[in-house]
């Protein structure tokens, strides 16, 4: 997987300087001059992730209605599937026939602009920018330098069923006490007679839950000294969250701790389940799943909790801000027109336009507002405590091998203790990082 003022700011000017490398519409990234805006005859070949297409697509169209109107190119939208989008790009890098703008998860753009696959951007002029939330513009910063702009976030959040907590007299939990206090009661309720039922349904290979419990005990993932990098989960207070959090697994969860989040939303869905720890998007899909799940344009049916789902921050958690940022590629032939384009796509219209779909926005400024929308108040709140993975050139490497992931199945299961599994992940961390 990847969230506000209420007038639009005037658009930006034009961008400034010249790309750091590749090829260019007579000029870089950040050429100003009129010729390089002049975009008739052009056409910008733009890879989103699909997520765009099934769930904000009006937006889309509306970006490229006005980034046409005042360049005169047009714009050809790939849609990509995060199964094998890294695999596609990797291989399409490597010829000359380039996608201008594309869109990476932000633990993704680490690896790529560390390698230079992006072109260098003009952070000033784009929206926002000033505000940019820290878990989607660092992946972008390196030397001082820009090369990708925040598209959207995603926290993560509690989402619980509300006729099951008012059954048991219960209320959204504000302390970890009270969470925990609340898990007990709906398990001595619900799950006597059901061996099925999960108190709070937590995947024993989501990462992202995990290293969340592990943030907010004061650990963290990794960390450089110097030009090393060294794991940190066998520290005392990474091992206290992975044990906090094996913890809620054991004594609340149900069903194979073996799956990931993936399908979470689906399971919660059939209406066995009381908790779980998911993105704010989650909530509608939980209620409303669609009738064809291999077609994003197929009817959406209600399910089992529909009207009966609410969210709150996790309390005492801080949430991982996931989300996607957008880079021109450094060999484009289009490169100013494609900065162009992403501007009017992250602007401030549409970044309050995407407020109604459950995501949050790309800057701190616009949270408030996000607040103030049905189905973001939780998320807006939940990303002001937030965490974010190693800025590590090879961070991708790490979650392609699923280390974190293998780590957690080994707790879960008992396969190992803690210690043991956190220090097998921190050398498995080292390796990949420092290699």
């Amino acid at each position: 997987m990847r969230h506000r003022i209420a007038i639009a700011a005037a658009l930006a000017a034009t961008l400034l300087g010249a790309a750091a490398c590749g090829g260019s519409d007579e000029g870089g990234a950040n050429d100003t001059s009129a010729q390089a805006l002049d975009g008739t005859g052009k056409t910008l070949k733009v890879w989103l992730m699909v997520d765009a297409q099934s769930s904000w697509k009006e937006i889309v169209d509306d970006a490229n209605a006005r980034f046409t109107a005042a360049t005169g190119a047009n714009v050809t939208v790939e849609y990509q599937q995060w199964a094998n989008h890294l695999t596609k790009l990797d291989a399409t890098l490597a010829g000359n026939d380039v996608p201008d703008v594309v869109e990476l998860g932000n633990t993704e753009m680490p690896k790529y602009v560390f390698s230079g696959a992006f072109a260098e951007l003009d952070k000033s002029r784009f929206e926002n920018s000033a505000n940019w939330l820290q878990g989607l513009s660092g992946p972008c910063e390196l030397d001082g330098k820009t090369y990708c702009v925040p598209y959207y976030a995603g926290a993560r959040v509690l989402i619980y069923r509300t006729d099951l907590f008012d059954a048991a007299g219960l209320k959204a939990p504000t302390s970890y006490a009270e969470l925990t206090a609340a898990a007990d009661a709906l398990k001595a309720k619900n799950a006597a007679n059901n061996k099925k039922f999960a108190t709070f349904y937590m995947p024993g290979a989501y990462w992202y839950a995990a290293m969340s419990w592990v943030y907010a005990e004061g650990g963290q993932i990794a960390k450089k000294d110097g030009d090393k990098w060294s794991g940190t989960l066998s520290d005392p207070q990474a091992q206290a969250g992975l044990q906090k959090w094996a913890d809620l697994v054991k004594g609340y969860s149900a069903g194979d701790v073996t799956k990931d989040e993936s399908d979470q939303a689906q399971i919660f869905a059939q209406g066995e389940s009381a908790m779980f720890y998911g993105n704010g998007w989650e909530v509608g899909a939980a209620q409303e799943q669609r009738k064809d799940p291999n077609d994003p344009n197929s009817e959406l049916v209600a399910t089992k909790v529909k009207d009966k789902v609410a969210a709150a921050p996790m309390p005492g958690i801080p949430s991982f801000l996931g989300g996607s940022d957008l880079g021109v590629t450094a060999k484009s032939q289009n490169q100013a027109l494609a900065a162009e384009w992403i501007k009017y796509f992250t602007d401030t219209k549409s970044q309050e336009a995407l407020l109604a779909k459950a995501v949050l926005p790309n800057a701190t400024n616009l949270l408030d507002k996000a607040a103030t929308v049905k189905g973001n108040e939780a998320t807006a709140l939940a990303a002001k405590s937030s965490w974010f993975v190693p800025m590590a050139e090879k961070w991708a490497d790490v979650e392609k091998a699923a280390v974190l992931q293998q780590m957690l199945r080994d707790i879960v299961t008992g396969k190992k203790p803690v210690a043991d599994a956190a220090a097998w992940a921190d050398a498995e961390i080292e390796k990949t990082l420092n290699g």
